[in-house]
């Protein structure tokens, strides 16, 4: 995207949106399949931050810190954590000339064990940032901020909560 543009066309509105919503679909594609360095790889160039129960925010950056805190953190069960994770509603708000993005949206997790029926198990908010690639091809997460709103039994899907 050339920056001395003053506004993107439409066409390239609709490219960028759909490039945005696939990396949101594809962070929960490779959290579901336990493909927790596809996940680091997401935040390469980004912050991954949590609001923790007592309004705190915790920040972790770049793709070794991902990696290390999601193995911490999740529980694989035959190497999958058994878990659906579905992102809707996204709000995805475009500089006019294309330079960054912001997207807010809702996640729902759903979980199913052999020994646990199916069940939501945690649901929350994203607040995103991105910025297209160098190439102009596709964008990149710059942040992503994590609300998590409403809690069920996350036994089966935390091994423990790194952020104390």
């Amino acid at each position: 995207m050339d920056a001395d543009r003053p506004d993107l066309t439409l066409p390239e509105r609709a490219e960028a949106r759909a490039g945005i919503t696939t990396l949101l679909y594809r962070y929960a594609e490779c959290t579901d399949l336990g493909d927790l360095e596809g996940v680091a790889a997401l935040f390469a160039r980004a912050t991954y931050r949590a609001v923790l129960p007592d309004g705190e925010i915790a920040v972790i950056e770049g793709a070794d810190a991902v990696l290390g805190l999601l193995q911490a953190m999740v529980q694989l069960h035959d190497g999958v954590p058994g878990t659906r994770h579905v992102t809707t509603n996204p709000i995805i708000e475009l500089a006019p000339d294309g330079s960054s993005a912001t997207c807010r949206s809702y996640y729902t997790v759903v979980q199913a064990l052999p020994d646990f029926p199916a069940r939501v198990i945690i649901a929350g908010r994203y607040h995103d940032r991105f910025e297209p690639d160098a190439d102009g091809e596709g964008w990149h997460f710059v942040d992503r901020l994590i609300h998590s709103d409403q809690f069920g039994d996350l036994t089966h899907h935390l091994r423990a909560n790194p952020f104390g």
